[in-house]
């Protein structure tokens, strides 16, 4: 798989150019467009993936589509322009046996020998607003990650603080408690963080300009009632 990004970093899009018989898995309702002879399978997991259905309700509680597509290049390889549904920046990550911890929403694409599982984060989330579910992603191969906004990284040694709605991804070497952005729960609320991420250890956390649950609060009051 050979990765091309245009229009970067606002409204990004994913160029895949595949080899004859080629295989990417991608985020049900991804695709913007294909070469005419790509074929297409819509699953419930990865084939070397742990899953199946309950997989793939794992995937619907963290905020994942419960299908995804299998693309397959024809003879004479293929093209795949890929998309999401916030604008914001794409980048290509490669696993060479390390594991990935990503949020809800930020997984676009990836090659076959990428393990794509759903793990458990516990009740600590429920206080965040965040999902129970976070994906992970290990195996050999490349991905695509998506932003809402501008993506960068922190690389940690020791302690750092996040809000839970910028976190993009994280090495799962590092560990991670939600706590209160100050010291009174009211402090916190009144400051607008409420709840962050208090992560330790060593290394490196992939984090988006922009927080898609405050983006939807300052949108929703100029949106107009549904008429039928």
């Amino acid at each position: 798989m050979k990765v091309e990004f245009v229009h970067k970093p606002s409204n990004t899009a994913a160029k895949l150019t595949l080899d004859s018989g080629e295989t990417i898995t991608s985020e049900s309702g991804s695709m913007i467009a294909m070469s005419g002879d790509m074929s297409i399978a819509t699953t419930t997991h990865k084939k070397n993936s742990n899953g199946g259905i309950l997989g793939a309700f794992k995937r619907l509680l963290a905020g994942e589509s419960f299908f995804l597509n299998e693309f397959t290049a024809g003879s004479k390889g293929g093209e795949l322009y890929l998309s999401t549904s916030l604008a914001g920046d794409m980048n290509e990550f490669e696993t060479k046996g390390e594991t990935l911890i990503v949020q809800a929403s930020s997984f676009v694409a990836c090659e076959e020998g990428v393990k794509l599982d759903v793990g458990w984060q516990g009740f600590k989330n429920l206080l965040s607003g965040e999902s129970f579910f976070w994906l992970k992603l290990s195996g050999k191969g490349k991905y695509i990650l998506n932003t809402f906004g501008m993506m960068y990284y922190i690389d940690i040694d020791g302690e750092y603080i996040v809000d839970t709605g910028h976190i993009v991804a994280f090495s799962e070497t590092l560990n991670f408690t939600i706590s209160k952005s100050s010291r009174s729960i009211i402090g916190s609320f009144l400051s607008g963080e409420g709840f962050v991420c208090r992560f330790s250890g060593k290394g490196r956390i992939w984090c988006q300009s922009h927080n898609p649950n405050s983006f939807g609060k300052e949108l929703g009051p100029y949106l107009k009632p549904r008429q039928e």
